[in-house]
């Protein structure tokens, strides 16, 4: 940008030079002999009138052959490189072929945007329909009934009367992955719309953008798209907690038979020694 500011004055500085050279020849040439003259005859001409014309000569001489092709040199040079940067560098012919490009590309995510749109419901009963509702609502604010909801369809933590306090521990660290991944989920879907909005707003910058602007909008959306893989990231962290919940309650199923097994050969032993 710098560049170009400086091609631009040197060509308004030439263009100016070339259109003005002779008023300033004329305006030196008036103010010379408007000055006070000495007192040699009234109708005897000045050698330094002739003087001062062979200098101003010699000055118009200088500004038309010297910096006057100088800057008709640079002109030239400044339109050469503007005509091969619309013509090789930035063609209009592959600018407006990248923007119809853009264009398909926007209408492709607004296909895509309506599927995601589709939708998936399939609870009947009013519980479930409630719960499955705030989880594809893709919704935020949605998130603080989830607790209940969750209740609601799956029942609460057993009272201490009604189960081991190990069962009890494995129930409620279960339905608290279970709802953690619920909420998650409805952030998740939240964010991606946001996406999507973004990646439109960009495809519309792109469409009319400038070609040096261009970089600046790439810088966008690649930190977009880096915030997007960390939102899948956290999607598969999501996941993995889940999977981890799960061996972690088929191991302590296994143990907890293992302890009721231990506990049921000394019942049985004590049973015989009592015979």
């Amino acid at each position: 940008m710098k560049n170009t500011s400086v091609r631009g004055a040197l060509r308004r500085a030439g263009v100016w030079l070339g259109t003005k050279k002779l008023a300033l020849v004329a305006v030196l040439m008036i103010v010379m002999l408007v000055m006070p003259q000495s007192s040699e005859g009234q109708f005897i001409p000045s050698p330094c009138c002739a003087i001062l014309a062979s200098g101003l000569g010699s000055i118009a001489g200088a500004i038309t052959n010297v910096v006057g092709s100088a800057l008709n040199a640079i002109n030239s040079t400044l339109t050469s490189i503007e005509t091969f940067q619309r013509t090789i560098v930035w063609p209009q012919a592959l600018i407006d072929r990248a923007r119809t490009a853009v264009g398909s590309i926007r209408g492709i995510f607004s296909d895509i945007r309506a599927l995601g749109q589709v939708a998936v419901a399939s609870a009947t009963l009013p519980a479930p329909r409630q719960l499955e509702q705030s989880l594809l609502s893709r919704d935020t604010a949605q998130i603080g009934s989830v607790g209940s909801q969750y209740t609601a369809v799956y029942s609460a933590v057993p009272l201490p009367t009604d189960a081991s306090p190990q069962v009890r521990d494995l129930i409620d660290m279960t339905d608290a992955a279970a709802q953690a991944a619920m909420k998650r989920a409805i952030a998740i879907d939240a964010m991606a719309d946001l996406e999507l909005e973004a990646s439109d707003r960009i495809l519309q910058e792109i469409q009319a953008a400038a070609p040096g602007s261009a970089p600046i909008i790439e810088a966008g959306a690649a930190a977009w798209l880096v915030r997007a893989n960390a939102h899948t990231q956290a999607a598969l962290t999501e996941l993995m907690r889940l999977r981890a919940i799960d061996l972690a309650n088929a191991g302590a199923e296994m143990k907890l038979g293992a302890q009721y097994g231990a506990e049921l050969r000394g019942n049985v032993t004590d049973a015989l020694r009592r015979r």
